[in-house]
This record gives structure tokens, sequence and C-alpha cells, in this order.
């Protein structure tokens, strides 16, 4: 499986360790790649989720200062389907209900070391196909 991985400025330091972390994993750094204060997330975000979704079986990681805008950002792209973490339970929710292809971190509200084990969560947590979230995914992808 194909993960990519992108931030802004005030998640660069957790991306690289989640790269580091991924090693043995297909991965693809979309951005940042240097700390930059004045970069816009939707740079790096949004052609992450141009990949995943267009890579079927993808997975994206996408970390901010909050994660939310990163969020926002990804969701604008049809077939990206963005959960913002906010506990274990949630990255399982949002994998088994939901199909959610990637995951938005706040490095200011997430230690390390929990995103880590969210990212090992949300990457062994498989879709539960049940008919009633594959109806209601579809709904989302609708024009």
């Amino acid at each position: 499986m194909k993960i990519y991985l992108a931030s802004d400025h005030a998640g660069i330091e957790m991306k690289d360790e989640l790269i580091s972390f991924l090693a043995e994993h297909d991965i693809e750094d979309v951005g940042a790649y240097k700390l930059e204060p004045e970069d816009d997330y939707p740079d790096y975000i949004i052609p992450l989720a141009k990949k995943v979704a267009s890579d079927e079986g993808s997975m994206g990681i996408v970390i901010g200062g909050s994660g939310q805008g990163e969020a926002m950002a990804a969701n604008r792209i049809k077939g990206a389907r963005c959960a913002l973490y906010n506990s274990m339970e949630g990255v399982k929710l949002s994998r088994e209900h939901n199909s959610a292809n990637i995951i938005s971190f706040g490095a200011r509200l997430t230690p390390i070391e929990e995103a880590k084990e969210a990212v090992v969560v949300f990457l062994s947590t498989p879709f539960s196909g049940d008919e009633r979230h594959v109806r209601r995914i579809k709904k989302l992808d609708n024009d």
C-alpha cells in the first residue's frame, strides 16, 4: 500500500518523524520539505488528496497545527475522505464506517507517540463494507 504524507510548516517535524516510523512502507513525501513559516497548507494537502483519490488502495497522512484546515482542504477533493484525529476509537470508526483514506493530525495537539499509535490503527483497520456505509459513502461523491 502506498502512503502519502504532507504537512505545512507546523507539521513538518511530525511528518518527518512519521516518515522514519513508516520506513518499511512505500512512502511518498508530498511536502513541505523545509520549514517555511509563511507557507500555505492547501499547497501540500490538495495535491496529496488528489494522489490518494486517484491511487486506489493508497492512504494519506496530513499534518498541520490543529489538523482542522488540512482535513477541510483534503475533503474538497472528490474521492478523498479525510478524518480528523480525535481518539483511537475515532480512527477505528473512521476506517470501519467511513472508509477514510486520509487522516489529519494537529501537531500542536497530538504527541508523536500517540500519532504513531493512531497511524498503526488507521493503516490496519479495514473498511467494514456494510451496505449502509457503502451507500453513505456513495452519497459523498455525488455531484
